[in-house]
C-alpha cells in the first residue's frame, strides 16, 4: 500500500493564501521538488488587486512534515483531486513548476474527465513536456553528496543550508521522493487538455531547457503560448516579479483576469 493511501482526508492543502482586495480569480500554484507552499512566498508583493494566491502544501512538508511522503503519482493526484475539489467552484487557473507542472496537468486531465470546472489556463513552468524522456542522469537515488550538488547547480539549494546537517537531512527526504516521480514520469505521447496552456521557461536553465519544454504546444487544444524568463531553473524565486509579470500576461490573454499586468510592471504594489 502507497503511504498517500494511508492518508486521513485534509481541507487544508492551500497554506498561505494571499490576496489584495476581492480576487476574481484563484491561482493554485504546485511547487516544484521537494518544495513547499512557501516557494510561492516572493511572489506576495507582486500580487495584483483581482489575484488570489493560493500555494498547495503537499504532504511531508513544510506544515505538513510529519504526514508520510508520497511514493506513487496516482495516489498523490487522487489525494489532491479530492483535496482542492472546493476551490474549483470559483475562477481559477494552475501554475505548476518543475514537478508541479506534472500535477498541474494531471490535475487538468482528471477535471476534465470528472465534468469538473475546468482551470482557465494551464501554466507548465521549467517542466520538460511528459513525452520526452529524462535527458540526464537520475539523481533521486544518488548519494547525498550528488543530490547537493546537483540542487546548487540548479539553484535549488541555498549555500547557507549546508552548515545545517540535520536540516539538510530533513530537506532532502520530500526532495528524493518527488525527483524519484517526476524522472520516471513518462507518457507515450501528448494528451491535450482542452484550456489554454501556457509554457514558461528559464533562459539559463539547464535542469529544463527551452527545446524541452516547447514540446507543450502539443498538450492543448486552445491557446498555446512559449515565455522565456531570465534566470536558471529556480527563476520563480530569484526573478519572482518578472515571472508573476508573465503569468499575469498570460492570463490576460484568456481573458480571465483584466488589466492587471501593466499595473504590475507600471506602478507600485500593493500588500495585505
Amino acid at each position: 500500500m502507497s503511504a498517500i493511501d494511508a492518508f486521513t482526508p485534509r481541507t487544508d492543502w492551500i497554506s498561505g493564501r494571499f490576496s489584495v482586495g476581492q480576487p476574481r480569480l484563484r491561482l493554485l500554484c504546485l511547487p516544484p521538488a521537494g518544495g513547499g507552499a512557501g516557494a510561492f512566498g516572493a511572489w506576495r508583493p507582486y500580487v495584483p488587486e483581482g489575484v488570489e494566491l493560493a500555494p498547495v502544501e503537499l504532504p511531508g512538508r513544510g506544515s505538513r512534515m510529519d504526514e508520510p511522503l508520497p511514493d506513487r503519482l496516482e495516489p498523490l493526484l487522487d489525494a489532491l483531486l479530492a483535496g482542492l475539489r472546493a476551490e474549483l467552484t470559483t475562477p481559477y487557473a494552475f501554475f505548476g513548476h518543475s514537478f508541479g507542472a506534472v500535477l498541474a496537468y494531471e490535475l487538468t486531465l482528471r477535471i476534465e474527465r470528472d465534468g469538473l470546472r475546468p482551470p482557465s489556463a494551464l501554466l507548465a513552468s521549467a517542466s520538460r513536456a511528459p513525452h520526452l524522456p529524462l535527458s540526464r542522469a537520475a539523481v533521486a537515488d544518488a548519494d547525498d553528496s550528488e543530490l547537493i550538488g546537483w540542487l546548487r547547480r540548479n539553484g535549488g539549494l541555498p549555500p547557507a543550508l549546508l552548515a545545517y546537517p540535520d536540516f539538510l537531512r530533513d530537506l532532502l527526504r520530500p526532495v528524493r521522493s518527488d525527483m524519484f516521480l517526476a524522472e520516471r514520469y513518462l507518457i507515450p505521447e501528448p494528451v491535450a487538455v482542452g484550456c489554454p496552456l501556457f509554457a514558461f521557461a528559464g533562459a539559463q536553465d539547464e535542469a529544463a531547457t527551452e527545446a524541452q519544454v516547447e514540446p507543450w504546444a502539443q498538450y492543448t487544444s486552445a491557446a498555446h503560448r512559449l515565455r522565456i524568463l531570465p534566470g536558471g531553473h529556480a527563476y520563480p524565486q530569484t526573478h519572482p516579479q518578472e515571472t508573476v509579470s508573465a503569468v499575469l500576461g498570460a492570463l490576460e490573454e484568456t481573458g480571465a483576469v483584466g488589466g492587471v499586468g501593466g499595473r504590475l510592471r507600471g506602478e507600485g504594489h500593493r500588500q495585505g
